[in-house]
């Protein structure tokens, strides 16, 4: 999500150049290795407003949901521990030191990372967080398909042609509802959320308390004995550090920082709304489902619909099961949504102003979206999608596909911090409208958490206990490698100046 021009240029510098520049009639006639630029070149409509409430929405539509609610409520009373923790290394110093950047700077994380380290490291970071979407969709896609076949025929969820089938028709949907612009995403993203994930949500926790307050013991012990998990050594601490990335996304947005009408003001009270809301809606619908259900049934295979189920048989009320499905599936799609439209419109940004993509890729459609990049993408998802039809026991593999994504992401992350406290150091009066406390305290935590997170991604997992943990550390090393560097240089090196486009289609530099 991001875009800049020279990331050192002050802004007055940069009115006296453009004023000083010769008049259109003395300027001379653009060279042909300019063509290319200027075919991708489409006329960007005016700013569409969003509200920072709308942001919020999106925000947490793209963060949190329901589906992590049922393997955490087997830890009973400890599951808030196991959010709080990440939550205080991880989503505060994300969202208080990315809450100071977008006020400061538009633009997104390259702009940050651009001002504060260097251009290529910021388009490092962009296209970090832009390449672990390309497994976040099918994943995503995959639970749809499975909430899907639990509402008509629970039958269908082990059919891979099914999966297959719906990943690739809702994400071709999604493409195509992104391309009509950022103010339709904004509200199907802030509908998806309410319907799919408050709602339901709230239901969850209200029939908990009414189930407690009729008298029924919970089936989680609630007492201060319970607080905290129980210690087995490293699985535990991989426990506490995979939750961080439950938290992952809350900067992404900040590439609309420009759809705000007051952005120094709008965007911190939005992301301060947005934290709250993730912590509420991974807590608390997480102890709703402990109290209710034993966790002997709530296994790591139990998904959210099995959850939602066996709440629904204490009360009657299991006809409620396949609506809740539906709603559950239109979260998701807001979900989708919002990441179709932040990180490929940052990495558009960029590439447009340095040249870091072919003209092919830069070209918008007349609303001004990435139509292009989405469309690359989405062969890329196909691919991913055909992958469950065509072979067996593709779930471990995928598995690992995702963890290889995660750890590319969280090389932004390292990033980000640094780059903040380079800004702080190298422009500290720049009118900022939210300035962060203790920023070089939050963004050391903030780095430790994403490197302990990183580190332990490289610790096989249990689901490789019967693999060589040697093939699987090289194949997330090698993958992550690749993805998050090789791909990004490759690029970078064949950048030429016909791929750069002088008129930038968004102005990001401070005022």
């Amino acid at each position: 999500m991001s875009a800049m021009d020279a990331p050192h240029e002050p802004a007055h510098e940069h009115t006296a150049r453009h004023a000083a520049e010769p008049t259109p009639t003395a300027r001379p006639a653009p060279e042909p290795m300019a063509e290319p630029a200027a075919q991708a070149r489409a006329t960007v409509p005016a700013t569409a407003w969003i509200s920072w409430v709308a942001l919020a929405m999106m925000t947490t539509s793209s963060v949190a949901s329901l589906r992590a609610a049922p393997t955490m409520a087997v830890y009973g009373l400890a599951c808030v521990f196991l959010y709080l923790v990440p939550a205080l290394v991880f989503l505060l110093p994300t969202s208080l030191v990315s809450a100071e950047l977008a006020s400061g700077w538009k633009g997104g994380v390259y702009n940050w990372v651009a001002r504060g380290i260097s251009k290529p490291m910021g388009f490092l970071a962009v296209w970090c967080q832009f390449a672990m979407t390309i497994f976040y969709y099918p994943s995503l896609l995959g639970f749809v398909a499975s909430t899907l076949a639990y509402v008509f025929n629970p039958a269908l969820a082990s059919s891979g042609v099914w999966t297959a089938c719906v990943i690739i028709v809702v994400y071709w949907s999604g493409v195509w509802v992104s391309s009509r612009g950022t103010k339709g995403v904004a509200g199907l993203a802030s509908g998806g959320l309410i319907i799919g994930t408050l709602v339901p949500g709230v239901v969850l926790v209200v029939l908990g308390m009414v189930f407690l307050g009729q008298g029924n013991e919970s089936a989680a012990p609630m007492t201060a004995d319970n607080i905290f998990p129980a210690w087995a050594g490293l699985a535990s601490l991989v426990l506490i550090v995979n939750n961080f990335l439950s938290y992952s996304g809350m900067e992404m947005n900040a590439v609309h920082v420009s759809s705000l009408r007051n952005p120094a003001k709008e965007f911190p009270r939005s992301m301060f709304l947005a934290m709250g809301m993730v912590l509420l809606i991974f807590i608390l619908p997480a102890l709703a489902i402990s109290w209710v259900v034993p966790a002997e049934q709530l296994s790591l295979t139990a998904g959210v619909m099995q959850a939602f189920d066996a709440v629904f048989a204490n009360f009657g009320t299991q006809w409620l099961t396949p609506i809740v499905g539906i709603m559950l599936v239109t979260a998701s799609l807001g979900g989708m949504l919002t990441w179709l439209a932040g990180p490929s419109k940052g990495l558009l940004l960029i590439s447009r102003q340095e040249g870091y993509l072919p003209p092919f890729l830069q070209r918008l459609n007349r609303n001004g979206v990435q139509q292009n990049i989405l469309v690359v993408q989405g062969i890329v998802t196909t691919a991913i999608g055909l992958m469950y039809a065509l072979i067996p026991n593709v779930s471990s593999a995928y598995w690992i596909f995702s963890v290889i994504t995660t750890q590319v992401y969280l090389i932004m992350y390292l990033l980000m911090f640094v780059a903040a406290i380079g800004l702080r150091r190298k422009y500290p009066d720049h009118p900022r409208g939210f300035r962060s406390p203790m920023l070089k305290s939050l963004c050391g935590v903030g780095f430790g958490a994403s490197l302990a997170a990183l580190l332990v991604g490289f610790v096989p997992p249990s689901q490789f206990s019967g693999g060589n943990p040697v093939v699987y550390v090289v194949i997330v090393v090698v993958g992550a490698l690749g993805l998050g560097l090789l791909v990004p240089y490759l690029f970078y090196r064949a950048r030429k100046p016909s791929w750069k486009l002088e008129e930038s289609t968004e102005e990001v530099t401070p005022e």
